[in-house]
Formats: structure tokens, C-alpha cells, sequence
């Protein structure tokens, strides 16, 4: 980019903070006054305004907020060298974000960052701690803001309110009483007839086949046309009920008015990706809603599904089961006996004619073929030429990780050391020795050292730690596969050790007896 007078876009953003306590029209004003205060700056400054990029209703740690990623564009295509907030904060809140975007790419885009409330100005060197304890405070902001959320809902589920984004199908929320699920008559009467259906002995898929010829929506699809808010539908086969769906139903005790909650959970307020929890930690209030489901039908239905549940082929479980997926629809593939030999079939064929071309395998040729890529993955592992880049490759991670070792005691005993330097400095002072401003000035910039040595160590750990995993990965690795060496079958418990799923696909022309469909193995080493 060549030199360039100073053109500026502008970034406004609505906090959490002021949604709290602002209404409609107030927030809307909040914006206007932010623009408004930033465009005088810039004409004070002589700016020239390249565009107002605003985001209205998203938090200073959602990297997915729109204005600001069309920002990040502009910048990066060099419309213009500098970006005006109102504050650090209203740019990002997360330490990483301001490390990445503000002292990384905005560097090496030429682009001049200014905060206008804060005085963060990256055309001044000399405040670059200050803009990285900034962002280590917004940091701890974001962490206790999600602790402090989290004990809110939590309290929420215990006294029984519904703090969720969807009902559950066959209710609606109560636009009367806040957390309160109220029955959606249409959907209640599905699902009646689904326990009606299981209770009089019909089977799972049979259900799930009686709805889609009657071309009766799955709960999604049902929630697209009622206008009601869903989560995404599978584009091809989104709107055909399945074996899973009754099966979710057909278990689910909210149906007979008890309320279930705290299934799943993030590890931390970064994580975009909920993890399930042990059903013992659950949230459970019985009674917070009306049931569409007797106790008495719930009772007959759970008996029988007790009574069905069975192992697989010949009172052992499957040596695949749960472990294949169909590579077309991703649905588990359900195991069949065809003249004393054992298949492994994609369902959704059951559920409508349209639905799936279907997966199809037999049990042994998926055995046969397990077995022989993990005798070549093996074979390959312990070739003399691959050993021996192993233990080159471990030997310059030892190397790496003694030199990060090293690193860390270096910078720990030179926080150790300031540490000192401020107790003596207190001293100097009480002492007399140097004056109360000479006392904070130092003070001041020891911390600063320490914050940033306690930075760099934090980030050395992380190598460390990342380096250590590796190792230990390539260790346990090397013991699952000198343990199978020699395997010649395959058993339940090697197939949960060693793999993760497997996709099946189906072969279209079959030229001789043994000839495979496509197989992908996901291994867990």
C-alpha cells in the first residue's frame, strides 16, 4: 500500500452493558451518539471518513459480529490507514483478539488503531502495556460476565423455568408467563399417537414410516412452516422422521410434564462447542408444565422399551455396532441376519423409498478390510526408515522442550527479582530515600515488566504443554500398534479401542463376490 493521506473507518458497537439498561429507542439513540461523537473526532483530526461500520447487537467477543469483519476486509484491502472506537473495548474484549488484530495485523497492514475514550493509540509506543492490560481486564470481564450468567440460568432450570432457545416439540413457549412451555395442540396430538403406536406393539421405524407417508413433518420441518425458531434442517433429508427421532421421544420426560435441562454444557465462555454432561448432573423439576403423556401410557411405554432392548447377534453385541455410519445420510447402520451371515444396512431406506440410496455391507469383507489397513498402517509404522525419522523427530522435541524449560525459569526468576526491586522500593520510599511520584512511576513499570514476563511464561507453557501431548501422542500410539502387531481378528474391544467410525457407502456395480463398496475409517490413534 502506498502512502495515503489519513482516511479512517469509524466502528461503533452497542455493549452489553448499555442493552441492559437502554429501551428500543435508546439504544438506537446510543449508536447515533457514538457515530456522531466519533465523526466530529475525525473531522478534528482532518480524517477523511473512507465508511461507519456498526454492529447493534452482538458482543465485544463475538468474532462473527458482521461490520466488524467487513472492517477487517477493508483493512486488509487498504481503503484505509486508520480505525476509530470509542473504545478498545468496543473494538474486542478478548486479549487474544487485541494481540492478533491490534498489534499484529493492523501492523503489518500499516493501519493506526485509536481508541477515542480510553486513549488507545498505537501511533504511541509507549502505550502498548497499557492496551494489553486493558485487554487482560476486558478478558477478565468476559470470564466472571460468563460465571456470573451461568449461576444465573443455573438457578433458572432449578426453580423449573425453560431457559431455552427451542420448545420441545408438541409445546410452545407461554408468551404469558416468562420460562413457562404451554402445548402446541398439533404437535401434541404427533405425539400421542407416536406412545399410542409404541404402546400397541408397533416398532420404531414402522412409526417413523406410518408418519412420512402421511407426509406429517418431523419436528423441524413442522417448526420452519409454523414460523417458530429451529435449529438447521439437513437440506436433503430434513423433513423425513426417523428411528432416532422416535426414539429421543419416546424416552423424554418432559412429555409427561417434568422439566429436563443442563444436558450439555461449554467447557468455557471461547468455546462454541457444547459438551454433554452425565445424565446424575442433570436438572431435573418435576410438574413445571402440562403433560401430553399419562403416566400410565409413559409407564407401558418405558416397560416395553426395556423389554426390547437385547444385544446383537447371538446375545453378543455387534463387533461394529454403533461404530458404522452410512457415508451418504451419516445415519448408524443397523445389523441383519441373511442365511447365517450378518449385514450391515443404512435404515433410512425403512423410513421412505426417497430418502437414501443406503449403505450396504457385509459384516465379514468390513472385518477383512479393517483388518488389512490396520496390518498396513502398522507394516508402514515400524519400517527401520520411518523408526528412524521418529527418533530424530523425538529427539529434537526433547531438544525444544528443554530450551522452553530453560526459557521459563529464565523469565520467573526475573519476575522473582522485580519482585524484590518493589519491596525495596517500598522501603526507599517509607525511607524517604525517593519521593511518592518516583515511587508509582517505578512501580508502575515493574508491574508492567511482571505482566508481561507472566505473558511470555504463559505462553511458553503452552508450547510446552503442546510439545508434551505430542510426545505422549506418538508414545501411546506406538504401544497401541506394537500391541496389535499380529492381529489376525478382530474383536468388540479392539474395534472400541482402535476406531473411532467407520463410513460405509454402497457399491453400485458388484463385478465378483468380495468386491467392496467405499470404506473410510476414522482411527482414534
Amino acid at each position: 500500500m502506498g502512502k495515503m493521506d489519513n482516511i479512517v473507518g469509524i466502528y461503533n458497537r452497542l455493549s452489553e452493558e448499555d442493552k441492559n439498561k437502554l429501551s428500543k429507542e435508546e439504544e438506537s439513540r446510543s449508536i447515533q451518539n457514538q457515530k456522531s461523537m466519533l465523526v466530529s473526532y475525525a473531522i478534528s483530526q482532518g480524517w477523511e471518513i473512507y465508511n461507519i461500520y456498526s454492529d447493534d447487537d452482538y458482543k465485544g467477543s463475538d468474532r462473527t459480529r458482521p461490520a466488524f469483519n467487513q472492517l477487517l476486509r477493508d483493512a486488509e484491502a487498504g481503503k484505509f490507514n486508520i480505525v476509530l472506537c470509542k473504545s478498545q473495548a468496543r473494538f474486542t474484549r478478548e486479549l487474544e483478539m487485541v494481540e492478533k488484530i491490534i498489534h499484529g495485523q493492523f501492523v503489518e497492514w500499516g493501519i493506526r488503531f485509536v481508541g477515542y475514550a480510553d486513549n488507545a493509540d498505537t501511533a504511541n509506543k509507549g502505550n502498548k502495556k497499557s492496551r494489553q492490560i486493558n485487554g487482560l481486564v476486558n478478558e477478565w470481564y468476559l470470564e466472571d460476565l460468563s460465571d456470573n450468567i451461568k449461576t444465573v440460568l443455573t438457578d433458572h432450570r432449578k426453580k423449573g423455568m425453560h431457559i431455552g432457545a427451542f420448545a420441545l416439540y408438541g409445546y410452545k413457549k407461554d408468551p404469558d408467563k416468562k420460562g413457562h412451555l404451554i402445548i402446541d395442540p398439533e404437535a401434541a396430538e404427533v405425539v400421542k399417537e407416536v406412545f399410542e403406536l409404541y404402546a400397541a406393539g408397533v416398532g420404531r421405524t414402522a412409526i417413523a414410516r406410518m408418519l412420512n407417508e402421511r407426509n406429517i413433518p418431523n419436528p423441524t420441518e413442522y417448526k420452519r412452516r409454523q414460523g417458530l425458531r429451529y435449529k438447521g434442517t439437513d437440506k436433503k433429508y430434513g423433513t423425513f422422521w426417523k428411528y432416532f427421532a422416535i426414539t429421543d421421544m419416546l424416552s423424554n420426560e418432559m412429555y409427561i410434564g417434568n422439566m429436563i435441562q443442563g444436558k450439555y454444557e461449554n467447557p468455557t465462555y471461547k468455546s462454541k462447542h457444547s459438551k454433554p454432561v452425565p445424565p446424575e448432573r442433570w436438572i431435573r423439576v418435576e410438574g413445571t408444565h402440562e403433560p401430553i403423556i399419562s403416566r400410565e401410557l409413559w409407564e407401558k411405554v418405558q416397560q416395553r422399551i426395556k423389554e426390547r432392548t437385547k444385544p446383537m447377534c447371538n446375545g453378543k453385541v455387534g463387533i461394529f455396532a454403533g461404530k458404522t455410519k452410512c457415508m451418504y445420510c451419516k445415519y448408524t447402520l443397523s445389523s441383519q441376519k441373511n442365511h447365517d451371515f450378518y449385514y450391515l444396512r443404512c435404515p433410512s431406506r425403512y423410513y421412505s423409498s426417497t430418502a437414501c440410496k443406503g449403505a450396504h455391507i457385509s459384516s465379514n469383507l468390513l472385518e477383512e478390510a479393517v483388518l488389512k489397513e490396520l496390518n498396513v498402517i502398522i507394516s508402514k509404522y515400524f519400517d527401520s526408515s520411518s523408526a528412524e525419522r521418529k527418533i530424530i523427530l523425538h529427539r529434537n522435541f526433547s531438544e525444544k522442550k528443554s530450551m522452553l524449560k530453560s526459557e521459563i525459569r529464565t523469565f520467573s526468576s526475573k519476575i522473582d527479582e522485580l519482585n524484590k526491586a518493589l519491596k525495596s522500593l517500598y522501603l526507599d520510599k517509607v525511607k524517604g530515600l525517593i519521593t511518592d511520584a518516583q515511587y508509582f512511576d517505578y512501580k508502575n513499570s515493574f508491574q508492567e515488566d511482571i505482566l508481561t514476563y507472566q505473558k511470555r511464561i504463559a505462553d511458553l507453557e503452552e508450547k510446552l504443554c503442546i510439545i508434551e501431548q505430542t510426545m505422549q501422542e506418538s508414545r501411546t500410539k506406538a504401544e497401541i500398534l506394537q500391541e496389535y502387531r499380529n492381529v489376525q481378528k478382530l474383536d468388540r474391544l479392539t474395534v472400541e479401542k482402535l476406531i473411532d467410525y467407520i463410513e460405509v457407502g454402497r457399491l453400485e456395480h458388484k463385478v465378483h463376490r468380495n468386491d467392496l463398496p467405499p470404506i473410510v475409517i476414522h482411527w482414534k490413534f
